[in-house]
């Protein structure tokens, strides 16, 4: 395995951590939220960016290096066994509160950072094998619509008012939670629709993916409930939940406060690297799988996430994603820090 490639294995610790938190009682359960949460923004505050981009022949090497892939495709397998290992946790005898508590977040984590993150990246790809993984991954957050709002409504919006996943100045992340998490959805529908349309078919049909996505997350939800019960379904669902929560976390902090020009109603300038918020710090990039070299993804979104670049024109985030991520859930704070680094980079702060 190339060296390159083995920092990308890190992330895999959330999962060791997690078999701790599913087997273990007290603090062991929220094993690992410490480590997103605490460890990981702790050291990146002592660690400095790395701004350096690979060299043009690196990247070309790294570009076919299936290793990379490879990294990817394991989520999958370690995804669902991580669940069947989470929901069959609850039959353990002498549970308190305070243990399903941090199983279902430790779940919820899992579901955001790798359920729908890796999704993310998978679900850019052409490869019928590749995009079926992705949905695989989003079916463990209840969140299959993602992969068409996302390829085909956020990449065509972004930092635009009429899209639901760019936070607006000012916008608490408390206040863009519903705004995103519903239009979103409803914009997944939308899409769709269209598309059937112009392709001659009719909505209601077995043609209609979100239709499909809609019978088999209830089918996942109720299968669930069918076998092991009510209750471990709600301790799933509350998982869930909170997977959609850190997702949309992240969408928040990507592209606060960021606005494209409007050339003519209706018609934006091309999404470029200011309109998202970075960090090159390496801890969150490694978790992330580069997710926090945004602005290169959506300047190219078919880059795979090893050769994702840095751009020196992308306003840089004052530390890393995990801590903007907790950051952000105290709006007064953030939009101090915000306003500053806007300044910072000559952005507009109205």
């Amino acid at each position: 395995m190339p060296i390159r490639a083995i920092k990308y294995l890190s992330p895999f610790v959330m999962f060791v951590l997690a078999w701790f938190a599913f087997q273990g009682k007290g603090w062991i359960c929220f094993a690992p939220l410490l480590y997103a949460y605490v460890f990981i923004p702790t050291l990146e505050l002592f660690i400095k960016p790395d701004p350096k981009n690979m060299s043009a022949a690196e990247e070309e090497v790294a570009k076919k290096d299936g290793v990379y892939d490879w990294i990817l495709y394991a989520v999958v397998p370690l995804q669902y066994g991580a669940l069947i290992l989470f929901l069959f946790s609850f039959q353990q005898e002498g549970l308190r509160w305070v243990d399903i508590a941090g199983r279902i977040f430790s779940m919820g984590l899992l579901c955001g950072a790798f359920g729908i993150n890796v999704a993310h990246e998978l679900g850019h790809r052409v490869n019928t094998a590749e995009q079926t993984m992705a949905k695989m991954l989003l079916l463990t957050s209840q969140y299959m619509h993602f992969i068409i709002e996302h390829n085909k409504g956020h990449h065509k919006r972004v930092a635009t008012h009429d899209d639901p996943s760019s936070a607006r100045l000012r916008e608490s992340l408390f206040a863009f939670y519903p705004r995103t998490i519903v239009m979103s959805y409803l914009s997944a529908w939308h899409i769709e629709n269209n598309d059937l349309r112009k392709a001659g078919k009719p909505m209601i049909s077995i043609y209609n993916e979100m239709i499909w996505f809609a019978i088999i997350q209830i089918a996942f939800i109720a299968l669930i409930g069918w076998f092991l019960g009510i209750t471990i379904m709600l301790y799933y669902m509350a998982a869930a939940i909170l997977g959609i929560g850190l997702l949309e976390t992240v969408n928040y902090i990507e592209h606060y406060g960021l606005r494209r020009k409007e050339l003519e109603p209706g018609k934006f300038e091309r999404a470029m690297p200011e309109h998202n918020w970075n960090s090159n710090h390496l801890i969150g990039r490694m978790m992330l799988f580069e997710l926090s070299r945004h602005s290169d993804h959506h300047y190219l979104a078919s880059r795979k996430y090893q050769i994702l670049r840095h751009h020196d024109n992308a306003p840089q985030m004052p530390t890393g994603y995990p801590g903007m991520m907790i950051l952000a859930h105290f709006p007064p704070l953030f939009f101090y820090l915000m306003d500053k680094q806007m300044k910072k980079y000559g952005i507009v702060v109205q």
